[in-house]
């Protein structure tokens, strides 16, 4: 039996996506317009379809699982479970107005035009503020509607807000923060949750290792416990003698988003030749 994954066809989505599966050692051979694969090294099948058409299909058990971004989940509506983010693909789904147009509140949109591809989370978002608009759907540049006069204001995705810019738009209101995440039909036999629970540990993996750094040192033996005091690792540092008297090596794991705090604290309680060392899998 193999686990069926829907993972988008092309786009940032799918090379996000077929790089993760290649962390997680798995194999795929993805060819020009091949629609379906099957990993080589791991029970999974891999389909490659529209972002838009994969919750359906996950509902409807074409497929198992599906790589998919929280907005598209969100205006699909459709009955999938959600089995974890995979921290890729972050952006927001925000209104932008005219960089000329004043702009106070979200009641500034009171009988104004919005185009979006969107049109089912921005009615929400209006309606749970009480303001009344004309949702004007479209599929595609959404960003030029203003300037040729369909719309007053957008509601589209924004990752570094420069195509906003580049149309002479502000971002004045996020809506959603959105970023990919797996999810799962809710028939999945006890086979197929145990293959899903196999792959999900492969995630885990890679993920923590993404947040993580390797960091070995050099420091004065009578320092080792200000030094190690710093060092939360992953259970306590690994500290081991150096052929130098008085002097240890030692190695701990960090977190990235205290990395550089940390290191600063190190040098100052006498820590040299501090080496910093990416980690490719994670398991505790």
């Amino acid at each position: 039996m193999n686990l069926k994954m829907a993972i988008q066809k092309s786009g940032r989505l799918h090379d996000d996506s077929m790089r993760l599966l290649r962390e997680c050692g798995i194999k795929i051979s993805n060819g020009i317009n091949q629609l379906k694969t099957t990993a080589s090294n791991f029970p999974l099948e891999v389909f490659f379809f529209r972002d838009d058409d994969i919750p359906q299909y996950v509902e409807d058990g074409v497929a198992d699982i599906g790589i998919v971004g929280e907005n598209v989940i969100l205006e699909k509506g459709k009955k999938v479970k959600t089995i974890a983010p995979l921290g890729f693909g972050k952006c927001r789904l925000s209104v932008a107005v005219s960089k000329e147009k004043e702009y106070r509140s979200v009641q500034d949109l009171q009988g104004k035009r919005i185009a979006t591809s969107y049109p089912v989370i921005v009615k929400r978002f209006l309606e749970e503020r009480r303001v009344q608009a004309d949702i004007h759907e479209i599929s595609g540049s959404v960003e030029i509607a203003p300037g040729i006069g369909l719309a007053d204001a957008i509601c589209d995705l924004v990752s570094s807000g420069s195509t906003l810019f580049m149309n002479g738009l502000k971002e004045v209101e996020v809506i959603l923060k959105s970023e990919a995440l797996l999810v799962g039909s809710n028939g999945l036999t006890p086979p197929q949750e145990q293959l899903l629970q196999q792959l999900c540990f492969r995630i885990n993996a890679v993920k923590r290792a993404q947040s993580a750094r390797y960091i070995l040192l050099n420091a004065p033996n009578d320092r080792i416990g200000e030094i190690c005091s710093l060092l939360p690792g992953m259970k306590s540092p690994t500290v081991l003698p150096l052929a130098e008297a008085g002097w240890s090596s030692v190695h701990a794991v960090v977190n990235e988003d205290d990395f550089w705090e940390i290191i600063e604290n190190l040098k100052a309680n006498g820590a040299q030749g501090i080496l910093v060392v990416p980690i490719e899998k994670m398991i505790l």
